[in-house]
């Protein structure tokens, strides 16, 4: 789909999947490496018997669909063809820490350099905080930028620190939103005629993976906190995470669990027959509502508990299958790879490594159907491709399609027409990029169920309502609402008009529903040729498990992250609610807008097929690849790092109040040696400091045998000092520390009002509320939502009279078959 483009890579492994994402679409991936090599092939976990400069698994993980070409930008004929090759280039990813020694915008090649090289170019930064603003500098790592963007602060048990996820995470998000602002910025491009610049904030994209947290104390009035495994939707609660034969499984108990194993409860002698009886179909709303109930909550709650102690995964997983019901084993990387819906898909792909030998990882992300992604070539060794490249910028500059007339007001996605039949989380999310940024999208709904999110927190003033839920607004911005009854033959009519008007069209219903209502992509290409057609679920269309109906936080636990998130004498915790809805959205808006551009240019529509598991996986390439090749499978490991320590969440002041601090080297210990001593105040606070002395800790390896101790330690000198006090003091002398910050702290953080992450819009029924916004920012672009979410059914009048010009008459008709509420 990117086959005309082609792309720099000058980033390490903070920025790396960004361009293999484009690689995988198509683009021509050329990865600027120092003589000596990018730092990401210093980063572990590494393979064993091979060239030192190709152990690093993450450095394979992430740089395949590339070559690379070694740059020396110091000297004078290697900076000549760096500016070649920027003059053929159409993207170039960055991801220096903003005005570092060594940076592209120090040696005199940043953005208002290169844009006079390339008039065209989309330049894209990725860094922990974004490129200006009050925490602009700070030093940061995975953990530090994971406690300020939030997610650590849900994380965790409410009796021990809080918890990030035990593998890195944080640079993956903000890489894959890094291709989402590059197409996003293409876009743009296209309608200015102007070279762009692209501003990626970690510590945003991390503020996106809080789903209904993000802004939940300016909503409801008070912070989610940490309760360990338990989703919380506000007035709805259920624990997730449950002991099975064989480990755990992630289930939420609940009637529509009940409807498919009371059967088997009863055959086991768990419940009395009378369970039978009871209406399962309705048993959560009565429940809710108060009405009477035969048994209670916590009832069904221990006969299901007694129940799947009884059974292993594999077991609980196939009686899902057969009744319907959501048992989702919680695998490690090891019981991923043999996961059998990901075999029947063929998902997976034999990586070729630098030893001999090869190694299991994650294939395609998406499965378009007229423009399929590829494995076309493997992560390259250092310089691999030099004379390749070389002789390239020396033959004539590639040819460039032409632009339209410039519009410079225009929005980048302006004109273009989007039905959203999803719901919940990753069909709504990727349409709401579309529609922030100029799209016209049409949010369709039913009455009954409406989109399942408005049921959840939080909502305005912690009074529920079907528009009062800010976890459906967020997700809904800058759309049109409005309501068909898809059991009728006239909202069926209605749909196959809407679907004639769009030029995209996203569905997220359980395989096969969309082609039973007649709304199938043969009906969709039929209506509309250049149609693209996006079909999201969990498991994919295809495969034994395809009809797998379940959540984020299930396919969380199939691909592994509920095995990593959490303390290793414990169950797994797992991540904040549904966690793969963070992910998947980014891939999906990346292949969605790389469809559009194909289309453009070949008139060519798609059906992609867009399984939340497969895109979730790419999150754990390194882990994967590392159980191929020296058996480790990835754990939960609390807040520890193998090559850091100290490396945690310590205790401050206040009611759970703290702060993350991640000593990154020895250097960085004799640093915080340094902030300890100056902190001082008196000669007891210079003999309770005097600990840090102590030549157990002079090395990394001594550190890390030590750790309990240096936290003991540390936490001793943390504890009466509030967070800011403590990150303060140590990021003066350049320690990573940030203060664990939950949404009342992100809606006062001075960096994301900086950057103007949250918009205040007025809300019909809210009011005037704040919307979160987006990870990246574009110079000289004021980026949405534009308007609010919308209230159910609220444009469906408008939409048939405007978009789809019905007449009145036809309009009347329709409310009056029930077609439209």
């Amino acid at each position: 789909m990117l086959r005309p483009y082609t792309v720099l890579d000058c980033c390490d492994d903070r920025g790396e999947l960004a361009s293999m994402v484009l690689g995988d679409l198509g683009a021509d991936v050329i990865k600027i490496e120092t003589p000596h090599g990018s730092d990401s092939r210093r980063i572990g976990p590494f393979l064993q018997d091979a060239p030192e400069l190709e152990r690093s698994l993450t450095y394979l993980a992430y740089n395949r669909n590339k070559r690379s070409i070694t740059i020396d930008l110091d000297a004078i004929p290697d900076r000549d063809r760096f500016l070649q090759l920027v003059q053929r280039a159409d993207f170039l990813f960055e991801s220096d820490e903003p005005g570092a020694p060594k940076s592209l915008a120090a040696r005199g090649l940043g953005f208002d350099t290169l844009r006079t090289v390339n008039p065209r170019l989309i330049y894209i930064a990725v860094s922990p905080f974004g490129q200006d603003g009050p925490n602009a500098n700070l030093a940061a790592t995975d953990l530090t930028i994971a406690a300020m963007g939030g997610p650590v602060s849900l994380q965790g048990g409410p009796d021990r620190a809080p918890l990030r996820l035990s593998v890195p995470q944080v640079w993956r998000h903000a890489a894959v939103e890094a291709a989402v602002g590059a197409l996003t910025a293409h876009a743009r491009m296209r309608s200015t005629g102007k070279a762009q610049f692209v501003d990626i904030s970690a510590q945003c994209a991390m503020v996106w993976t809080m789903l209904n947290a993000m802004d939940a104390a300016a909503i409801q009035g008070f912070d989610f906190n940490r309760r360990g495994p338990i989703l919380q939707l506000s007035v709805l609660n259920y624990p997730l995470v449950h002991e099975c034969a064989d480990g755990h499984i992630v289930a939420r108990p609940n009637g529509s669990v009940m409807i498919g194993v009371v059967a088997a409860l009863v055959e086991e002698g768990l419940v009395p027959t009378e369970w039978l009886e009871e209406d399962w179909a309705t048993y959560d709303k009565r429940s809710l509502d108060g009405a009477p109930i035969n048994h209670t909550d916590i009832a069904v709650l221990e006969a299901l508990r007694r129940f799947i102690r009884r059974h292993t995964k594999a077991e609980l997983f196939d009686l899902g299958l057969r009744e319907g019901v959501t048992f989702a084993p919680v695998n490690t990387v090891a019981d991923a790879v043999d996961f059998p819906q990901l075999k029947s898909r063929d998902y997976w792909v034999d990586m070729p490594l630098p030893n001999g030998t090869t190694a299991t990882a994650p294939g395609p992300f998406v499965r378009p159907s007229n423009a399929p992604t590829d494995v076309r070539r493997w992560a390259p060794s250092l310089g691999q491709h030099n004379k390749e490249v070389l002789a390239e910028i020396e033959a004539d500059a590639r040819p460039r399609d032409p632009l339209p007339p410039p519009q410079p007001d225009a929005l980048p996605f302006a004109g273009l027409k989007v039905v959203d039949l999803s719901w919940i989380g990753v069909g709504p999310i990727t349409a709401k990029h579309l529609a922030d940024h100029g799209a016209t999208v049409v949010h369709i709904e039913t009455e009954d169920p409406p989109d399942r999110l408005r049921l959840g927190g939080p909502f305005q003033n912690d009074q529920p309502g079907l528009n009062r839920s800010q976890f459906f607004g967020d997700f809904n911005t800058s759309k049109l609402g409005c309501t068909l009854n898809l059991k009728n033959p006239v909202a069926i009519d209605v749909a196959k008009r809407l679907i004639a008007w769009a030029d995209v069209y996203l569905e997220s219903f359980t395989p096969g529903t969309v082609t039973d209502l007649g709304l199938g992509y043969d009906v969709a290409s039929a209506l509309n040729p250049s149609i693209i057609m996006v079909s999201t679920c969990l498991m994919g269309q295809t495969g034994p498990a395809a009809h797998y109906a379940g959540y984020g936080f299930h396919a969380g636990a199939v691909a592994g992250f509920y095995e990593v998130t959490g303390w290793p004498d414990r169950p797994p915790d797992g991540p904040w609610i549904a966690y793969t809805d963070t992910i998947a959205p980014r891939f999906l808006a990346t292949s969605v807008m790389a469809s559009l551009d194909h289309k453009r240019r070949t008139g060519q529509g798609q059906h992609i097929d867009a399984a939340q598991l497969e895109m979730a996986l790419h999150f754990l390439t390194p882990e994967l690849i590392d159980f191929h090749c020296n058996n480790r499978i990835a754990t939960r490991n609390g807040n520890r790092d193998p090559g850091m320590a100290p490396h945690g969440v310590y205790p401050c002041a206040g009611d759970d109040q703290w702060c993350a601090i991640a000593v990154v080297d020895d250097e960085h210990w004799r640093a915080l040696r340094t902030a300890l001593s100056e902190a001082a105040s008196s000669e007891q606070r210079n003999i309770e400091a005097a600990w840090a002395a102590d030549p157990r800790f002079d090395t990394i390896a001594g550190r890390l045998q030590h750790q309990d101790t240096l936290d003991e330690h540390l936490s001793d000198w943390t504890r009466p000092q509030t967070p800011a006090a403590v990150m303060d003091q140590l990021q003066a002398h350049g320690i990573a520390a940030g203060i664990v910050q939950r949404s009342s702290d992100l809606l006062r953080d001075p960096q994301l009002a900086h950057r103007g992450f949250y918009r205040h819009l007025d809300h019909p029924e809210m009011g005037r509320i704040p919307y979160s916004g987006h990870q990246f920012t574009i110079a000289g672009y004021k980026s949405g939502p534009r308007f609010p979410a919308p209230c159910l059914g609220q444009h469906s009048r408008t939409v048939m009279r405007d978009l789809l010009h019905m007449s009145d008459t036809e309009i009347d008709a329709a409310y009056a078959a029930g077609a439209i509420s």
